[in-house]
């Protein structure tokens, strides 16, 4: 071995020290550089969408009940944004809420109420729903409350293997939901609002304080209620049955009962607004409709009857206001607030003795006319309180929360995001609206109908060929004709009362919008 004299060894340490130096330097520089990405990539936001049920667009404080008090929803759209023309395509329980799983109007869908339909939301299909897509990027997620839909098979087993907390009832919840459904017997809270926040928070919480709704979870359910991962963002869908009239018997007959839907309005219920002239004729001839077979609590014929029901409604929206309002301050406990968006939307509105009606399904406003905001504790100062004019459906709720979460709308989806109108972007934007029932039980006709800011034209088919069948593409392939037609000028009668069909004045815009209706069924389709 060579012996090293002074200099060499002088050198060498320089050298060392050199190296050393340089090494740190560059690990500093590398440190810094994924440190300040690390900083420039924020979390990803959490989704809250609350979908209620049978909530007609008139039933907040902010667009016009002289009665119910909203100050937690209204809050929201100062917060946010509201639109002022959103509409539900199919405005029926389950078809509506196959449109949200969708993207898709029921004319491309098919999935109308399983028992009529025979349509399945297909595994294929639900893997490109917008919470499937937000789990396999990364998020937590929650199906909570009503379903009213089938996906994969008659036990929806896509929906309870691809969901982090599946905790649902299939059909109508009831007032108090563990009466008709025995997973919901682990909820303290026996009404089902507050039941269905208590299982939001059980889902949300980080602490040991919901270990009882765990511990008491239907063994046949267990596997499907896991808490939200906290290093992951999280995406709860609330689906309420309220308030929906299936879902209002009983209300405030037990003691625990919260006091609000025992007595709340009582002292005001003279102020509560019944429709002009009541009670209105039926404006659709005996072989378009007929109530004869209408479920029994949408029959609003009698004066009493339909008062009493409108106070209980009204208490229940009260009561989701309260539970909206609870879930905000709750996210403010648990550290997620400046980071979660809530969406809040109804499934379809609700006649309440307008034209001689009960129920939903025809293609009036008070039907497919309903509230709909959208919040971000990310949008500037200049968005808080915007009110949007443009026509929204509820099939762009699903492309609005993806690109909400920066992420792509599948080519599938019909739908469109807003964040566009939002931001004032533009955009070619939509100047109508296809509205459509293929629900032809409990004396609906099937209907196809056409809706801008100005005009409402709607098209009423037999219904002795097609009782209780379900036939989407009929039009289409027999270019059917239609037995009833209705043309409404929206703005100079808002409430529809004056058919222009066989007005020689309209007689352009008749045939305008009967083109109209054909080329969007077929576009659709």
């Amino acid at each position: 071995m060579g012996i090293i004299n002074s200099e060499q060894h002088v050198t060498t340490k320089n050298n060392k020290y050199k190296h050393m130096k340089t090494f740190l330097y560059s690990l500093f520089i590398l440190t810094s550089f994924f440190s300040c990405t690390a900083q420039e990539q924020p979390k990803k936001p959490n989704i809250i969408f609350v979908f209620s049920d049978d909530q007609r667009f008139n039933s907040l404080s902010m667009t016009g009940d002289p009665v119910t008090e909203t100050p937690h929803i209204d809050q929201l759209a100062k917060e946010g944004v509201f639109f002022n023309n959103a509409y539900i395509t199919s405005p029926i329980c389950g078809p509506s809420r196959a449109n949200i799983f969708t993207g898709q109007w029921e004319r491309k869908n098919k999935i109308g109420f399983n028992y009529i339909s025979k349509n399945i939301i297909t595994e294929e299909t639900y893997k490109k729903s917008w919470q499937v897509l937000l789990r396999e990027a990364g998020y937590s997620t929650a199906f909570i409350g009503k379903s009213h839909t089938k996906i994969g098979d008659k036990h929806n087993t896509p929906l309870n293997q691809n969901t982090d907390f599946a905790y649902y009832g299939n059909g109508h919840l009831g007032f108090y939901p563990a009466k008709r459904h025995k997973q919901f017997s682990n909820l303290k809270n026996k009404t089902q609002i507050e039941g269905m926040l208590e299982a939001t928070k059980a889902f949300l919480t980080q602490d040991d304080s919901y270990d009882y709704f765990y511990e008491n979870a239907q063994p046949s359910i267990k596997k499907q209620l896991n808490k939200r991962d906290p290093n992951k963002p999280f995406s709860a869908w609330i689906n309420l049955n309220l308030p929906h009239a299936s879902s209002i018997g009983g209300m405030g007959t037990q003691p625990e009962d919260p006091e609000y839907y025992k007595t709340k309005y009582e002292d005001v219920k003279d102020q509560i607004e019944l429709p002009e002239d009541y009670p209105q004729d039926i404006s659709l001839p005996d072989n378009v409709y007929a109530t004869k077979d209408l479920m029994k609590y949408y029959v609003t014929s009698n004066k009493g009857k339909l008062l009493n029901e409108k106070l209980k409604m009204d208490r229940a929206v009260y009561a989701i206001d309260l539970m909206l309002g609870e879930l905000r301050e709750f996210l403010k406990e648990i550290g997620e607030a400046e980071n979660t968006i809530i969406v809040f939307c109804s499934d379809n509105g609700l006649f309440l003795g307008e034209h001689g009606l009960g129920g939903k399904t025809i293609l009036y406003d008070e039907s497919v006319h309903v509230p709909m905001i959208v919040y971000s504790p990310f949008f500037k100062d200049k968005t808080k309180g915007k009110v949007i004019d443009d026509l929204v459906v509820g099939q762009d709720i699903p492309a609005t929360i993806l690109e909400l979460c920066g992420m792509e709308t599948p080519e599938s989806y019909q739908g469109q995001s807003v964040l566009p109108l939002i931001h004032d972007k533009q955009i070619d934007w939509r100047e109508d609206v296809f509205l459509e029932n293929l629900f032809t039980d409990q004396g609906y006709p099937r209907q196809e109908g056409v809706r801008s800011k100005q005009f409402k034209y709607i098209r009423s088919f037999s219904k002795d060929n097609d009782r209780s069948k379900y036939v989407p593409n009929q039009t289409i392939e027999n270019d059917e004709q239609p037995i009833y037609e209705e043309l409404y000028d929206i703005i100079n009668d808002p409430k529809e009362q004056n058919n222009l069909v066989g007005n020689k004045d309209y007689l352009e815009v008749l045939n305008q919008y009967r083109e109209r209706c054909k080329t969007l069924v077929s576009e659709l389709n």
